[in-house]
């Protein structure tokens, strides 16, 4: 019943059958991409592709001859491999028909099935060599040149790349998970220094309001000290100059006193050790042996004990010294109070003040040390404090306003620390933030070096001596790499990528200061792969980690890198 519904519609439609087979894809010619199969399409003619007035038959595309001027008729050979390579049209160039004098194709189209198609080298294609990591259906030795045939090896090859991707995408999802909780992190700890910054305002408010109220304090207490203190020879008032040094003459006195009772003990347990021995002495010398100096020595010893020594040793005479001994706070002495006593001109020049009820004495008090504060504040009397020390009242306004000036200058300082750090570069969603000052090393040879987040980089030899500091963070950059990955994958590989530099370390001898460029690629962990030296002092480190695996911004994960 389908076959004759077909034929029917054969009979009837013939235009449309035709119409139908020829909107259908024909073959693509060896070699070309599908990307490039529309200049191929035509059955009648072609045209080379950036020269488009060159017109060729059909039967010329891949006759081992170049005809075009970019080698676009020798797609699947390697006649036109001659041509430059250095700058193939990218798809969106020949989409908009702009090319360069070079070859017009990237190379031969392996079309790989069972794997994933790429491109070789058109001098790769027929001369007898199997490139089965770029082309591994073999189809590139389609002449057998030599004998040389390669076989299919797509399925086998892309079961075991299969099996390699798996592990690589497990590996980038659990480096994406770990980029992740940085990034939760570090805006944590932006949300702790915005908090912090918001604190550090309300407090130094509050701090600038305590310094303007001490500020006035002390104003205040050195205005009513003007007129209240008479100095005298020292610094101070009378009373506080005489304190000052009855103060220090006893403690002087307390300490020789101290010092001759432990004199007097000290030679008292060695006149009793002395008589220890001459008393065993006596005890035991022989009477009967003819020495006329023993005997001299033991008639001496009688008539030395037969004496009475005094009462030295009297407990009473001990006790009176313990408590000449005590501490002034333990003999109720309090020489603050005679410290900040001072002596009022009002009280000196006018004892009738004594004679007034309390009340009416203070009033005249004040007034009068008003008065006095008016007239030295006018020049008409001399100022007492001038080339003198300040009162015990003054000095403690004084402390109490420098401490709340120190609190204030550190509560500003803190608070320009902050807002410098949130103004600072933390690369991509500022992940490194959370990462700031953790460091990794790597053993390499005689040294082993150490890279520290947004910190330094330092190499530190392993025989002994200093470190060296091979810089310090300045800022994060992006550079385009193109390099290729190492077998184990632990390279930079090609793209975009994030670097830290480091800079202003430490100077080399006749050279420049050391220098760090940091690259950065994704990896499941921290880990520093390559250290060179570029150049005198100039260092290149390789490092990989999870917080670079997603740069797309705004927390969207990039593409995956095939470093991983």
């Amino acid at each position: 019943m389908g076959k004759l519904r077909l034929d029917a519609i054969a009979l009837l439609c013939p235009a449309l059958l035709l119409s139908v087979i020829g909107a259908s894809d024909a073959p693509r010619p060896r070699g070309v991409g599908p990307e490039f199969a529309k200049f191929y399409k035509s059955p009648d003619a072609f045209q080379c592709i950036s020269n488009p007035s060159i017109q060729l038959s059909v039967s010329q595309i891949n006759d081992d001859y170049c005809d075009c001027p970019d080698g676009s008729d020798e797609p699947g050979t390697s006649a036109c491999s001659y041509i430059s390579p250095l700058s193939p049209p990218a798809p969106s160039e020949v989409t908009a028909g702009v090319f360069n004098e070079t070859l017009a194709l990237p190379g031969y189209y392996c079309k790989n099935k069972g794997h994933i198609p790429s491109y070789i080298p058109f001098t790769n294609v027929n001369d007898g060599v199997c490139d089965y990591e770029l082309c591994c259906d073999g189809s590139d030795e389609w002449s057998g040149v030599g004998g040389v045939k390669c076989e299919d090896q797509c399925a086998k090859i892309g079961k075991e790349w299969k099996k390699l991707d798996e592990q690589r995408q497990k590996s980038l999802g659990a480096a994406n998970r770990k980029r992740k909780e940085l990034v939760s992190a570090a805006g944590r700890l932006r949300k702790e220094v915005e908090d912090r910054i918001q604190t550090l305002g309300t407090q130094i408010q509050g701090a600038e309001m305590k310094v303007a109220n001490l500020e006035k304090e002390l104003a205040d207490v050195e205005r009513q000290e003007r007129g209240k203190i008479i100095k005298g020879p020292g610094k101070g008032g009378k009373i506080t100059v005489l304190a000052s040094l009855a103060k220090e003459r006893i403690s002087e006195l307390v300490y020789n006193l101290g010092k001759v009772r432990a004199e007097r003990d000290a030679a008292r347990e060695r006149i009793q050790e002395l008589e220890g021995i001459l008393s065993t002495f006596k005890e035991e010398y022989n009477p009967n042996f003819n020495d006329e100096g023993v005997k001299r020595a033991v008639k001496a010893w009688e008539d030395y004990a037969a004496k009475d020594r005094g009462s030295d040793a009297d407990a009473a005479h001990d006790r009176d010294l313990d408590e000449m001994l005590k501490s002034d706070a333990e003999n109720g002495l309090v020489w603050e109070e005679f410290e900040a006593t001072e002596e009022s001109d009002v009280e000196v020049l006018y004892k009738f003040e004594e004679y007034l009820p309390k009340p009416l004495r203070d009033w005249v008090d004040q007034k009068l040390r008003d008065f006095r504060i008016m007239l030295i504040e006018n020049g008409i009397l001399a100022d007492p404090n001038v080339d003198s020390g300040e009162s015990k009242a003054v000095q403690d306004a004084r402390q109490q306003l420098n401490t709340a000036k120190k609190e204030l200058e550190d509560d500003r300082n803190e608070l320009k620390a902050h807002q410098e750090d949130l103004e600072k570069e933390y690369g991509p969603d500022e992940v490194f933030r959370a990462l700031k000052g953790q460091c990794i090393e790597k053993d390499s040879g005689e040294y082993t070096y150490e890279f520290c987040w947004i910190d330094k980089t330092t190499q530190k030899p392993k025989k002994g001596g200093g470190n060296t500091g091979m810089g310090n963070f300045v800022r994060v950059e992006k550079i385009i790499v193109d390099e290729e990955l190492p077998p184990d994958g632990k390279g930079i590989g090609s793209g975009e990528r994030y670097f830290l530099k480091y800079e202003n370390g430490q100077h080399c001898w006749n050279g420049p200061a050391r220098s760090t460029e940091v690259i950065l690629a994704c990896a499941e962990k921290d880990e520093i792969w390559k250290i060179v030296e570029q150049e005198k002092c100039v260092y290149r480190m390789e490092l990989g980690t999870p917080a670079v695996c997603e740069t797309a911004g705004n927390g969207k994960a990039g593409p995956a890198r095939d470093e991983l």
